[in-house]
């Protein structure tokens, strides 16, 4: 048997949908699929205003437009990421300060980060690693106590949750300022690539629809609040088109019966790996006892570069596609080319011993058994 890393999910109304936005003669973007699909999001998460975009890149990317960080500005995210969360601030002159990760777990470790601020800071940008929240209480804190903004890099975390300590639960993605969502085919709901800015605070609203509309108040004129359009804002094309929405509308539409079987693959996988983890010869993917879990991903974590390659190659020899995930940025040769090497030993930690298992809707229960019995077979035969 051989089974992939991913495999993308369709519902069955995918191309129903392409098909009645073709027909309709309207499949450039904003049309009646973008607005269900936003509307929907608005609603559910309780998001004050939703935007599609082509990718979550795009959505970050509008964020740092819309905070309008400029040459010099300091941006503190985790080096455990996604080389987007940087790139998007870096394209507008900001400098990235990195910050590491949590000993429990790989999302960014919210007490380092008020060491990391200084008169330059302009913004922080916690991502929520496998869908699992970050202490937005403390950064949120953090944030009114230096006057920065928080943008929210929840690429994995539709469909999550934040429990403060106020005892409400709160949408991952409705908390900062701005928040991001990816729509990858690697993600729980998805378009094939697609993405969206959220927008909770309000004086980003209107600047936001002209940014996404390529710098133009086009958005205000087919809603009739202006009798012409122009050119009013930098922007660029970052609003999807019908064909992306349509699908996505379809992924929305089964959105609980996907986070059903998602979390059920989760829970397989944690108890049959559990004897793994209380023997103390693996660690598993954790949460935290603010955060729910929208069952994105699960990973495994080895306690070295060295076992993590050799059981990435015994599962590969039994025709299991798993993956390592995310290295430093912090090692990268291009921030390097401008930067010291600094320690971060939990985001080194991760880079050098995570693994991503198989994860998709249709990954069977004998699927993951059979993935769950290598591993155990090769901590057996090495770990005595």
């Amino acid at each position: 048997m051989h089974i992939p890393f991913n495999k993308p999910f369709l519902t069955g109304n995918e191309l129903k949908y392409i098909k009645e936005a073709v027909v309709s003669g309207k499949i450039s973007g904003n049309g009646k699929y973008t607005k269900l699909c936003q509307e929907f999001l608005e609603k559910k998460y309780r998001f004050n205003k939703c935007l599609l975009t082509t990718s979550c890149t795009d959505a970050l990317e509008m964020a740092a437009i819309l905070i309008n960080i400029k040459e010099g500005d300091e941006v503190i995210i985790p080096s455990f990421t996604f080389v987007s969360t940087a790139n998007a601030f870096i394209l507008r002159g900001a400098k990235i300060i990195f910050a590491d990760s949590r000993l429990d777990q790989p999302c960014i470790d919210e007490k380092k980060i008020e060491s990391l601020i200084t008169s330059k800071t302009k913004a922080i940008v916690p991502v929520h690693y496998a869908g699992v929240s970050c202490d937005m209480d403390y950064i949120m804190e953090l944030a009114e106590k230096y006057n920065l903004y928080v943008v929210e890099d929840a690429a994995q975390a539709i469909d999550n949750y934040f429990f403060s300590k106020d005892g409400t639960k709160k949408a991952l993605g409705s908390i900062g300022h701005l928040a991001a969502f990816s729509f990858h085919e690697t993600k729980n709901i998805i378009a094939g690539e697609g993405g969206m800015l959220v927008i909770n605070d309000v004086q980003f609203k209107e600047r936001a629809e002209i940014i996404w509309e390529k710098g133009t108040n086009r958005a205000a004129f087919f809603k009739g609040e202006v009798n012409k359009y122009g050119w009013v804002d930098i922007g660029s094309s970052f609003l999807p088109s019908e064909i992306i929405a349509a699908f996505l509308w379809a992924q929305l539409e089964n959105l609980n019966e996907i986070q059903k079987k998602r979390k059920e693959i989760w829970g397989r996988y944690n108890n049959n790996l559990n004897q793994l983890r209380k023997d103390g010869k693996l660690r598993l993917a954790a949460l935290t006892n603010f955060s729910s879990n929208n069952a994105h991903m699960f990973y495994i974590i080895c306690k070295n570069i060295d076992e993590r390659d050799d059981l990435l190659n015994h599962l590969k020899y039994h025709n299991v596609n798993a993956v390592f995930h995310y290295l430093s940025l912090n090692k990268s040769s291009y921030y390097l080319n401008d930067n010291n090497l600094i320690n971060l030993k939990n985001s080194d930690f991760y880079s050098d011993c995570l693994i991503r298992l198989p994860f998709y809707f249709e990954l069977h229960n004998n699927q993951i058994d059979y993935i769950c019995n290598l591993i155990i077979e090769y901590f057996d035969e090495n770990i005595q």
